[in-house]
């Protein structure tokens, strides 16, 4: 009779396994633009601007190495799919309420950073992703 419990468990186990939810991070690309900083065309109007978002999950695990974080879990009850994206909205927002609007400015990120927070329980695991990053305008000169 154990024995029918045991392999019973172990094919629940395979089973909620292969059919929960799993995130792999971000698609970060490496996007480069040469600009002349030999002038004084721009100014640092913003430093360490932050933007954060985040996910919870039942039963699973969420790990993260540099800028990519990962999670394996049956299913998500809170907090987004795409933190990434949601982070970098977040640090807009965030952003335009203390500097005004980014409508129409030369406006760009600098210095990015990514750090994420997370707590592992077994049964329940949150991972919060944080973007930091400094905000350049550039001049019309």
């Amino acid at each position: 009779m154990t024995l029918k419990k045991s392999v019973l468990f172990v094919l629940l186990i395979c089973a909620l396994s292969l059919s929960g939810c799993t995130t792999g991070g971000a698609f970060l690309a490496q996007n480069q633009t040469n600009v002349e900083l030999a002038r004084d065309n721009f100014d640092i109007i913003a430093k360490d601007v932050v933007g954060s978002a985040y996910a919870d999950y039942l039963l699973g695990f969420s790990s993260s190495s540099g800028p990519v974080s990962n999670t394996l879990a049956l299913v998500r009850v809170g907090g987004t799919a795409t933190l990434y994206n949601d982070a970098v909205n977040s640090l807009w927002k965030n952003f335009e309420e203390n500097y005004g609007s980014a409508e129409g400015r030369n406006l760009v990120l600098a210095n990015v950073r990514y750090d994420t927070d997370i707590l592992n329980l077994i049964v329940f695991t949150k991972t919060t992703l944080y973007v930091h990053a400094d905000v350049v305008e550039f001049n019309q000169q």
